[in-house]
């Protein structure tokens, strides 16, 4: 599972404006039991505050290579031996390139050759940079080096750029520390084994301006693949449209209805997959007949009628064509919950449906933390409330504990 109890995480942030999204994951590794120490680059001061940072880790914050109160109590030596791992989330270019050359001008810098522990880079930067010789030079000679590596992932930017060098999410980072902590043999548990999973949000089109679709932010989905592909799943994450950024290792296949989303479903397992995890807030029902042009508001009436009709069943299709050996659904509701859950499984036919409640402001749609109740036909169990990143990691050990009962 994701227990980091008494592991120690020395965070290197580096300038970036990736380097607000390390409060994110600072949260995530002390929520894990891990104790977290933060080290500033001076470029990193001005994304972020040691005062924010301090808070989040509850410990001081360090800068400074030369700091007399430091010293005095655990230096930069001291601190290179206290960490079980590093991790450098964002890495800029700049930093890739001082640590390949073995310089050591800073707190950071210093720490990394100092230290005997390993060290995670997260890249951050401009997909030029990223793809620029002199930084692919950098990160190969890195990876020679044993300098364990997440992403970059590719999606928009910043600066307004499309490509590679988006610092990989949070979740996906934490992720990667869990691997690293639990090792090669439960990493791997999953390997040879082919997972489906939806995410994200159906857009219906009214007309090529207006569509029908929903609040699904897709992050837990994506925290599901994540979690399936560190234990060495192989993942097909067919996606609505969404603002975060592909798991490292997935087979993305982006849609945008639920007609495109069951005909790449079906497309990715011609052959049978061994598990299919219907994620996807998919819309119920679709417009009879797309208008070809934009509908214009007429000034003698205030209403509008759309005629709409179902959409297509996604999971109860592949359910009935044994697409899976296990299908999974999740049951988003408002009310009486465990109830609608329960008429789902049976309705469907699938394995396991995962309940939540979506009327509550504080999980579910677009929210970082998640809770659910896990049914099957025989045993219901409810996880404690948890960050989408953590409880994907406990579903999908859930998944893989089921099957093996199952076989």
């Amino acid at each position: 599972m994701s227990n980091l109890a008494q592991k120690r995480i020395l965070l290197g942030i580096t300038g970036g404006i990736a380097a607000y999204k390390s409060i994110e994951l600072i949260r995530l590794l002390t929520k894990a039991g891990a104790e977290v120490q933060v080290v500033l680059t001076e470029g990193a001061k001005a994304f972020v505050t040691e005062m924010t940072l301090q808070a989040i880790s509850g410990h001081p914050v360090r800068s400074t290579l030369l700091d007399p109160n430091a010293e005095a109590g655990m230096g930069h030596i001291e601190l290179a031996k206290w960490a079980d791992l590093i991790v450098i989330a964002p890495a800029s270019a700049d930093f890739m390139a001082r640590y390949a050359q073995g310089m050591a001008n800073d707190l950071l810098s210093t720490l990394c050759l100092a230290t005997e522990s390993p060290v995670l880079l997260a890249p951050a930067m401009n997909q030029a940079m990223w793809r620029h010789p002199a930084t692919q030079a950098n990160a190969k000679l890195l990876a020679e080096r044993g300098v364990l590596n997440i992403g970059p992932a590719d999606g928009a930017q910043a600066c307004g750029d499309i490509g590679p060098g988006r610092m990989s999410e949070p979740s996906d980072i934490f992720n990667a520390v869990i691997t690293h902590f639990q090792g090669s043999s439960i990493k791997q548990d999953l390997a040879g084994q082919h997972w489906v999973i939806t995410a994200g949000p159906t857009m219906e089109a009214i007309d090529p301006v207006r569509y029908i679709s929903n609040h699904s932010s897709g992050k837990m989905g994506y925290a599901l693949a994540s979690a399936a592909i560190a234990r060495g799943a192989r993942v097909t994450l067919i996606s609505g449209p969404v603002q975060i950024a592909t798991p490292a290792g997935a087979n993305i296949i982006a849609v945008k209805s639920a007609d495109d989303m069951l005909a790449a479903c079906e497309r990715s397992m011609n052959t049978q997959a061994d598990v299919f995890i219907g994620a996807a807030a998919v819309a119920d029902f679709k417009m009879k007949a797309a208008n070809d042009q934009k509908m214009k508001k007429q000034s003698d009436t205030d209403e509008i009628t759309l005629t709409l009709v179902k959409n297509p069943d996604i999971i109860a299709t592949l359910a009935k064509h044994k697409r899976a050996k296990t299908i999974v659904g999740f049951a988003a509701e408002t009310q009486n919950v465990i109830e609608y859950a329960k008429s789902k499984l049976e309705r469907k036919g699938l394995d396991i449906i995962i309940a939540n409640d979506v009327s509550r402001t504080d999980i579910g749609f677009n929210q970082d933390e998640n809770q659910v109740t896990v049914i099957t036909q025989d045993k219901t169990w409810s996880p404690d409330k948890a960050a989408k990143s953590e409880l994907a990691n406990q579903l999908v050990e859930f998944i893989q504990q089921h099957i093996k009962s199952s076989s």
